[in-house]
């Protein structure tokens, strides 16, 4: 085809930069680059390669050099010759034909001196996928498995996947070659045979016996792609052929772990006692220890626990999973919370890792929620973040959801309602949603937020608020009339068919609720019934056919007029709809049906359950593509599930490797002390440093103890750093205790041959006890962080902007608040932008008392308990409650005293700490303080008391409950500042409502008279308006504000409880109206 002056043909195209830039056309292009490679030059050859290696790694097509190529595939220079083999790998599947005629050159190159060439002859050959090939690959890779160099070996073990899939009948000899790389020594064939194995016989589970601790050995060593693949390969072998460590705790009486200490394994052997000494025995020091009883695992599952542990503080995100779901699915629940600190460090890397790992955690918190629970600041959403990563954080905040974090997990939630982001704003009301329905004590004051959330101008928010109000409103509907009669006010604005079929639904499901309302609202919806989407149409039938079963008279010619439109309707599923309807309420010619129409459509609807979408999603392997899709994938194989019985262990029994195994003959806890005894020599010593942990654990804290006194004198701020380290460090010693037991073994047998003349020196358990006792604190110092962070205009406590602490007698001017029990972390510091507030004396301090323990029960003995609401003489966070014993039996009691406390998190009790006598018929009282941390939470003691009559000392259970008007102190607040901390606290920190008051509204001190029996608060003086009565008080434990109004509205009465806890307004809302209400 000709072309004109001036225009070029289409194949001409611009040649690559390193070619001089000239124009050149299909046939002339990259000739150069040809006539360099025929040249009889080396360096000519060798810059022409470098040129084509350059464009093939710039993604350019050089294919059509492959003839110029091939031809130097024997040349004599080595570099040349490497260059060559990398080009053919790439182009050798396109170009096979021409790949062919060059095979022997291939074959050849097997036998090269140099192991990269050797490798890349290998490469190459099984790049070439012709059938006609394959016996020539299979001897190719037999010869390269025996290779002397590793790196020909790796390559050989990658070649055998090509080959079967070139060649399936192939199978038998492959897996023989598979099991001798299995058995392969170097750390670099390992990962690649194992790669190999999955992808050939992943069914020969029987291959994997002998070389498992070998595995689990070298775990370590491997290359990061390896290490993923071992331990996939682990995780699916443990569950064939270990016991579900979940299903029941061990028997220490039956058998005894490997990794036991000397101690009890020489106890054992020496003690002829019976089983029940032995379970006497077991019962003691279970109640010294106060330590659950660890589970018996095979010391094989152990050993790979144990080894892919410190595989978590790797670099590589693949890895860090990979260990992190072999923990999901192998290790018992106490040792499952040791990948959470790492998951969360993964939180920081790309955006593609954080999808994967937040699907990961997702999952696990809907069933594990306690593990990541401390990191619950680590979850909060990021501007920066794309819009999936903000919707996974928001799924695990809500399943991390509890009655201790809700108010700051919900103040975070109304932070995300008003974002730009739809979607986040959308799934934000959602989980809201979710969370009142999940936790009962925040239902009220979410649902009044939702409803605030009504009254905004974003059309979306106004929608998806109805949506979930609608799910709320179906647990309990009577309960919440005036929120169904306000949302019938939104039909006329509200646009989005979802909220507009809601609101539908609601009313014709609770049209009996509204009698009046109902008829009125399907009035209006039969006017733009043609102009209305099909989901609110088929709403509005249904209403239709409520209303017509309870209010026939005044709805039928409206239900006729409704069914006439849609028996005209385009949709065909609306016509059978309104067919079927019409039949069944309106029939011409009476039916069975009929007459059960109204249990078919008004039978009470159960509500919704609102849970994570990630909760069944467990069904695939964690990290699996699978499992990040919801759905099954080609090449998904299920995780097999523990066996009933496990196999017998001896099959992994290799000279060399592993746990040495009991002589049958001898006693167990004789083969348990030979096997320590040879563990303990100084070659494994050597090769097990690398792998334990408790000597480096050992070395942090030796170097601790000796930095802590070079740390006094820091700043407070790398102190607590420090002490956070510290306490993190001690947590995972103990978590790991079980696992490192035969590192104690070690340690200690050394010791002993280092100093014959000096005993081993082991610690005692009370300074174990001490250094944990010392660094409770400390521990709960990241809580304390979280708590800072988010403490959104706290008022200040008694010190006021002076910085000065307030007046109070603290546990550490008082001995006897030195046996405090406390699992709180220290209040934050509040905020000293504020003005001075004051406390106030208790204005009524009730003298009813409740009933801890009736004489039935305690045999003769009595107890109750009161709040005095008084400072507690222990601490200014305290509750101050006089405990009263009496003696109604003729016996009298020698002792009485306080000897546990089973208290929640956060909750802590001072005093009781002497033990106390009662005579017959006679009382005495004690006065005890105890912190509830803001929450309705239980505090148990147990109290043991003993008698002359010589029956033993038994144990009495005593459970104290704080209402939440207990926990409250009176504060002073003038006018001035009684509105402004009400403007702060308004949103979700506001509860309130109305209703008919069985006191007279005007009745003033009635109303304060009530109100004072009910909380410790004060009444505010000075309010301007004589309409309203104010309270004001805040909290014991965190010293959050909390402020009651009253006020009239006709002849109803409105009560609103603004507090920044939640949960203590929202309760005491319900206890003021449940008093007050008629």
């Amino acid at each position: 085809m000709a072309y004109a002056d001036g225009v070029t043909s289409p194949e001409v195209e611009i040649a690559d930069v390193g070619a001089s830039g000239f124009l050149a056309d299909a046939k002339t292009r990259h000739a150069d680059l040809k006539a360099m490679l025929d040249s009889s030059k080396d360096n000519l050859k060798m810059e022409a390669m470098k040129r084509i290696i350059n464009m093939v790694a710039k993604g350019k097509d050089v294919s059509d050099l492959f003839p110029a190529v091939v031809k130097n595939v024997a040349a004599k220079n080595l570099e040349l010759k490497k260059l060559v083999y990398v080009y053919l790998v790439r182009y050798a599947e396109e170009q096979q034909d021409l790949a062919l005629l060059s095979i022997s050159t291939f074959q050849r190159g097997l036998k090269d001196p140099n192991q990269l060439i050797r490798a890349s002859a290998l490469r190459v050959l099984s790049s070439i996928r012709v059938a006609m090939i394959a016996p020539i690959m299979m001897l190719a890779i037999k010869e390269s498995v025996r290779d002397m160099s590793p790196y020909v070996r790796k390559v050989a073990a990658h070649a055998i996947p090509k080959l079967y899939a070139l060649d399936p009948d192939q199978k038998g000899e492959l897996v023989d070659a598979i099991d001798f790389l299995l058995a392969d020594k170097t750390t670099l064939v390992i990962g690649s045979a194992v790669y190999a194995f999955e992808e050939i016989c992943p069914e020969r589970i029987d291959l994997i016996h002998k070389h498992y601790r070998k595995l689990c050995q070298v775990m370590a060593d491997v290359d990061e792609w390896g290490q993923v693949m071992i331990i996939n390969l682990m995780t699916r072998y443990a569950r064939t052929q270990f016991t579900d460590p979940n299903l029941g705790e061990m028997d220490s009486e039956k058998e005894e772990t490997f990794f036991s200490s000397d101690e009890e394994s020489d106890d054992e052997g020496d003690s002829d006692d019976s089983a029940k000494k032995r379970k006497a025995q077991q019962k003691k020091k279970k109640e010294k220890e106060s330590k659950p009883k660890p589970y018996l695992m095979d010391p094989d599952l152990r050993m790979l626990l144990k080894n892919t542990k410190p595989l978590l503080q790797s670099r590589n995100s693949s890895v860090v999973l990979a260990v992190a779901q072999l923990y999901y699915h192998l290790a018992p629940r106490n040792e499952i919370s040791v990948i959470a600190k790492a998951l969360v460090r993964l939180l920081r890397g790309h955006r593609e890792v954080q999808s994967v790992v937040l699907m990961n955690i997702a999952t696990i918190s809907a069933k594990k929620r306690n593990m990541f629970e401390p990191f619950l600041k680590s979850f909060f959403i990021r501007s920066s973040d794309p819009t999936h990563i903000k919707l996974l954080k928001l799924e695990v905040l809500t399943n991390l959801a509890t009655q201790t974090n809700i108010q700051m997990i919900l103040r975070e939630f109304q932070t995300y309602v008003y974002t730009h982001d739809k979607e986040l704003t959308v799934a934000a009301i959602e989980a809201i949603g979710r969370c009142a329905v999940n936790i009962k004590e925040v239902t009220d004051v979410c649902l009044s937020g939702l409803v605030a959330l009504m009254a905004s101008k974003n059309e979306i928010v106004v929608a998806q608020s109805v949506v979930v109000i609608k799910r709320l409103l179906q647990i309990q509907p009577s309960a919440h009339k005036d929120i169904i009669m306000s949302m019938t006010k939104l039909i006329d604005t509200v646009k989005v068919p979802g909220a507009r079929a809601s609101i539908v639904w609601l009313i014709g499901e609770y049209c009996q609720t509204v009698p009046l309302i109902a008829p009125d609202v399907l009035r209006k919806m039969a006017k733009t019934f043609v102009q209305e989407e099909d989901v609110v149409k088929l709403q509005i039938l249904n209403m239709a056919v409520k209303l017509l079963l309870t209010n026939r008279e005044q709805s039928l010619p409206l239900v006729q007029y409704v069914f006439q439109l849609a028996k005209y309707d385009q949709s065909y599923d609306l016509r059978d709809r309104a067919r079927f309807l019409r039949n069944l309420v309106m029939p011409q010619q009476e039916n069975r049906l009929t007459q059960f129409a109204a249990k078919m459509f008004l039978t009470p609807k159960p509500a919704p359950v609102l849970e994570s979408t990630f909760k069944d999603r467990d069904q695939f392997q964690l990290g699996t593509l699978s499992h990040y899709l919801n759905q099954r994938c080609a090449g998904y194989s299920d995780l097999p599930h523990f066996p009933e019985v496990a196999p017998d262990g001896k099959v992994r029994d290799v000279v060399g490797f592993g746990i040495p195994v009991p002589n049958e003959k001898s006693s167990a806890p004789q083969a348990a002390s030979a096997a320590s005894t040879k563990h303990s020599s100084k070659k494994s010593k050597k090769a097990e440093t690398f792998y334990s942990d408790d000597e480096s654990e050992g070395e942090k804290e030796s170097e601790e103890a000796s930095s802590g006194s070079e740390s006094s004198s820091e700043e407070e701020g790398s102190e607590e750093s420090e002490e956070g380290s510290e306490e993190s460090d001690d947590e995972e010693e103990e978590e790991s205790s079980a696992e490192s037991s035969e590192e104690d073994e070690d340690d200690d047998e050394e010791e002993e041959e280092s100093s014959e003349e000096e005993p081993p020196k082991k610690p005692p358990p009370k300074s174990a006890t001490s250094k944990k006792e010392r660094k409770v604190e400390p521990a709960n110092k990241p809580s304390l962080d979280l708590l800072l962070d988010l403490d959104f205009g706290a008022p200040s406590g008694d010190g006021g902007s002076s910085g000065q602490p307030p007046l109070s007698t603290g546990p550490t001017l008082l001995p006897s608040a030195a046996g405090s029990v406390s699992n709180a972390p220290k209040a934050p510091t509040l905020s000293k932008s504020y003005e001075v507030i004051h406390t106030a004396p208790a204005q009524f301090v009730p003298k009813r008392s409740s009933e801890l323990l009736n004489k039935v029960g305690g045999q003769g003995l009595s107890v109750d308990y009161r709040f005095t609401r008084s400072p507690s003489l222990f601490s200014n966070k305290m509750c101050a409650i006089e405990l009263r014993f009496e003696n109604h039996s003729a016996i009298p009691f020698e002792s009485i005293k306080l000897v546990d406390k089973k208290l929640p998190v956060g909750v802590s009790v001072s005093g009781f700490d002497e033990s106390v006598a009662l005579a017959p018929s006679k009382s005495v009282s004690v006065m005890l303080g105890v912190d509830f941390a803001d929450t309705t939470q239980d505090a148990v003691l147990s109290v043991e008391v003993s008698q002359s009559d010589e029956s033993g000392p038994r144990r009495l259970t005593l459970t104290i409950q704080a209402p939440v008007g207990e926990q409250l102190e009176p504060v002073l607040l003038s006018q001035q500042q009684f509105k402004a901390e009400q403007s702060k606290l308004s949103g979700l920190n506001e509860t309130s409502g109305k209703f008919k008051s069985s006191i007279a509204i005007d009745d003033v001190k009635a109303i304060v008279a009530k109100v004072y029996d009910l909380a410790n608060v004060i009444q505010v003086e000075g309010i301007d308006s004589a309409d309203k009565i104010c309270f004001s008080g805040r909290t014991l434990s965190n010293k959050a504000l909390l402020l009651i109004t009253f006020s009239k509205t006709g002849e109803e009465l409105k009560l609103a409880v603004n507090c920044e806890k939640m949960v203590i307004g929202s309760m005491l809302f319900k206890h003021i109206k449940q008093s007050l209400a008629v």
